[in-house]
């Protein structure tokens, strides 16, 4: 993946902030004492703040994802520290792409014009859907997101260019609606930090930056043994993160900067959900002065807003049971959570991401015009946790190559965060409470996995644990043969036992590939192939066991290799390639017309692009 299409990716999360950040910021209500204050006009030094913090997290990130070129998420972060704050950090992950999926579905259905009403209601069914999209296993499940970022990247440069020049004069507005509250009391530093905690959701997005660094783009003269990826991060962070930076800020000044004699504070209150839009359709009046146009606009960015929106509830879901899936294989969940559909999408984890949002909506059936600021705060506590987790992970890691500069950055950063994470657990005691359900049912989860496994945890030095690790390297191969052969098995079946004739009859070894077809793309070092061992899938622990003890008996040498991929196609063949084989043997079997037509004939691709040299043999 090249820097272009990971900031595309990446945009498609983050950029979606501004869509709710800046009405929530507006509208956020400050507990003070006897009644709630409406921020309003005096939101403008909040919105700088996190502003900020955002331009001070994507700096952040950037040393993250040079530390972690094989994925540097919290889950792979903090496992290097401990297995149980990964686990933690992993969990807040999950309340994260929760909560992103019903907020994304809650706001892009706003933005395309839903009445509150029936915005939860809907919203559900948008996960359903959502979720019948993934039960295929769509092979670009950013793409989306990747041919909207430029459509969003020009309404947000269209509604820059029509506020411009009432920019100044709103500086002046603001100043003057910006009322004193009731005595001539002023703001104190407690309710300005209140509300910087309530607008934190412009930093929404960025972790997930960190999981693609495995699949990105090495720099220049980086190896396989040490890659590097720090070029195509930076430039897939910076221009995403000035982008929502900049964006975040000029734009909350346009709304702030709308003329008051048009918009009244009312107003701005009732458009709070789909602020862009409402922002689009004003100044496109004030522009070319027509009714029409302003409604043409503002349908336009509408439109525009919500399909990213919807693409990123898309990436949440696709993400979450990535997520699930990962903790599964990793014996952190129940190993039936590994169990996938015939697309290669795991069964219970697609329920999970699906489920959980849909759970998360019913909260606010009963309280439609408060959906986005009770969705907002269970947003925060998720997202700030993980990012928290990730940084301090990274700050306290001393094996990390991080100048002191970088470290002592990332340690002021982390311990802000913190003390983010602190406040909105104080002051939301729903997002509180969500998030310690997320957790207490995840180590639940893991408990009773690891004592179905016949798992204990016990602590044991540093030297005795290398040690074992040791034990485990794998055994050399004879690869000096003249000839080899490789079956790629899909089954226990006739084929196995013809290969492993033509190997007697040839005097080589069989190399008996079994490629797991996944729909999932896993963040973090678990996504990394030499993970992989056939000994803990099923069907592959049938399929070389069969051909290990027939072989046995005829005196063959038989290769076990186990793959994981989206693309068996291409798989076989780049095996087929390295391993220098001299013959490849496929079963031919009948598939039905609707499948071939989805996935692909695997013979007919691997016939197509299979080099000279080595000769395929199809047995039916």
């Amino acid at each position: 993946m090249d820097w272009k299409r990971a900031a595309a990716l990446l945009y498609g999360d983050w950029g979606t902030s501004k869509a709710y950040v800046i009405g929530l910021a507006f509208t956020a209500p400050i507990f003070l004492g006897q009644k709630d204050l409406i921020w309003g006009y005096r939101c403008l030094p909040v919105i700088l703040a996190v502003c900020f913090l955002t331009a001070l997290v994507a700096y952040n990130y950037i040393v993250v994802c040079r530390c972690f070129p094989d994925g540097g998420g919290v889950y792979s972060a903090a496992r290097s520290q401990s297995r149980t704050l990964a686990m933690i950090g992993a969990l807040l992950l999950v309340a994260n792409f929760t909560v992103t999926a019903a907020l994304s579905g809650w706001s892009a259905l706003s933005y395309f014009g839903v009445p509150k009403q029936y915005l939860a209601v809907s919203a559900m069914g948008l996960m359903v859907f959502v979720g019948f999209l993934n039960f295929f296993g769509p092979k670009h499940t950013g793409s989306l997101a990747v041919w909207l970022a430029v459509p969003m990247v020009v309404v947000v440069v269209a509604l820059i260019g029509m506020s411009a020049p009432y920019l100044i004069t709103g500086l002046s507005q603001v100043e003057a609606l910006s009322a004193p509250l009731e005595g001539g009391r002023t703001i104190g530093f407690s309710e300005l930090w209140i509300a910087f905690c309530g607008a934190i959701l412009a930093l929404s997005g960025v972790e997930a930056i960190a999981n693609l660094t495995g699949v990105m783009k090495a720099d220049p003269g980086s190896t396989a043994e040490k890659p590097v990826v720090t070029r195509t991060a930076m430039k897939s962070i910076l221009p995403v993160g000035i982008e929502v930076v900049i964006g975040t800020t000029i734009l909350g000044l346009a709304l702030l900067a709308l003329p008051s004699d048009l918009v009244k504070m009312d107003d701005i209150k009732a458009h709070y959900e789909d602020v862009l839009r409402f922002m689009a359709e004003k100044y496109a009046w004030l522009t070319f002065h027509s009714e029409s146009a302003a409604k043409i606009i503002g349908l336009v960015v509408g439109i525009v807003v919500g399909l990213l929106l919807v693409s990123a509830v898309n990436t949440a879901i696709a993400a979450l049971i990535g997520l699930i899936y990962m903790l599964a294989r990793d014996g952190e969940m129940p190993r039936p959570f590994t169990k996938l559909n015939p697309h290669g999408v795991p069964w219970w984890p697609m329920v999970l991401a699906v489920g959980l949002p849909i759970i998360v909506l019913m909260m606010t059936i009963s309280k439609p015009t408060e959906g986005l600021e009770l969705l907002a705060g269970l947003y925060a506590i998720g997202v700030v946790g993980a990012i928290t987790v990730n940084l301090g992970s990274c700050t306290f890691n001393t094996t990390l190559a991080m100048h002191w500069l970088e470290r002592g950055i990332m340690g002021v950063t982390f311990f802000t965060l913190f003390a983010v994470e602190m406040t909105i657990g104080k002051t939301k005691p729903d997002a509180l409470y969500f998030t310690l359900i997320v957790l207490g049912i995840g180590f639940g989860l893991r408990g009773y996995s690891q004592k179905r496994q016949h798992l204990k945890t016990v602590t044991v030095r540093e030297e005795i644990a290398e040690a074992i690790e040791d034990d485990h390297a794998e055994r050399q191969l004879e690869l000096d043969k003249p000839q080899s052969i490789m079956i790629a098995a899909r089954g226990i079946s006739p084929v196995i036992s013809f290969a492993l004739q033509e190997a007697k009859l040839r005097n080589c070894p069989l190399y008996v590939l079994y490629v797991k077809q996944l729909a999932v793309k896993l963040p973090g070092t678990l996504a990394n192939p030499e993970k992989h061992h056939w000994q803990d899938d099923s069907d592959a622990v049938r399929i070389m066991a069969n051909a290990l003890e027939n072989g046995g008996r005829l005196g063959v040498q038989v290769v076990p290799i186990y793959a994981i991929s989206d693309h068996p196609a291409a798989t076989i063949l780049d095996f087929a390639a390295t391993l220098g084989i001299d013959y490849l043997i496929l079963g031919a079997t009948k598939q039905r017309t609707l499948k071939s037509l989805l996935t692909g004939d695997v013979i007919t691709e691997i016939s197509k692009d299979l080099p000279e040299n080595i000769r395929l043999i199809i047995y039916s």
